[in-house]
């Protein structure tokens, strides 16, 4: 069964926001690296610091595991068809998710807890969402979704929140908004 309409336009949007970071219209290792001085920027990370080096490491393991299993014609990029169809395996079966899956999902939750108290509360979630072009407003709409009424999302909501992304056809779902936008 192809992926509807709605499921592809979140897709795409991941895809185009926190991973295609140059807009080549494919994700490469030179995405990685634009991304990882964007977090580091915003963290206030300089380069030779442990934090610096940290994000380095995980951002490029990512980047390994998501080339080994997207990268199908092996061409050292990751085109949104092959982008769209390993999200769309991972809908499938959501707890045998690949190690770079898991590995992104903890990264972008422990970005977001910027304090590091083992919550997202909204001004953590705003200031990452919108270091990526997101205005202000919708990412605290998209927290207020997202938390559901909550003033944090810890772990373990976040990882059934980010499932619920991948998978759901529902717009009105929560996991919707853990990306910071409100609408597809």
């Amino acid at each position: 069964m192809p992926i509807s309409d709605f499921r592809k336009k979140k897709l795409l949007y991941v895809f185009n926001v926190f991973f295609d970071v140059n807009q080549s219209g494919t994700i490469d290792r030179k995405d990685f690296e634009l991304a990882i001085e964007k977090i580091c920027t915003l963290r206030g990370w300089s380069a030779g610091s442990p934090q610096y080096a940290k994000t380095f490491e995980s951002m490029i393991q990512i980047w390994d595991g998501l080339r080994q299993r997207a990268d199908s014609n092996k061409d050292g990029q990751v085109s949104v068809e092959e982008w769209s169809s390993m999200w769309d395996e991972y809908a499938r079966n959501p707890e045998n998710a690949l190690d770079w899956q898991t590995q992104y999902l903890r990264f972008m939750f422990d970005l977001e807890d910027a304090s590091g108290d083992g919550s997202i509360d909204m001004d953590e979630f705003t200031s990452v969402c919108s270091c990526y072009g997101l205005q202000i407003a919708e990412c605290k709409d998209a927290f207020h979704k997202m938390a559901q009424g909550k003033s944090e999302v810890n772990y373990e909501q976040f990882v059934e929140l980010w499932k619920q992304f991948f998978m759901t056809e529902d717009p009105s779902e929560p996991g919707n908004f853990i990306f910071g936008k409100t609408s597809f």
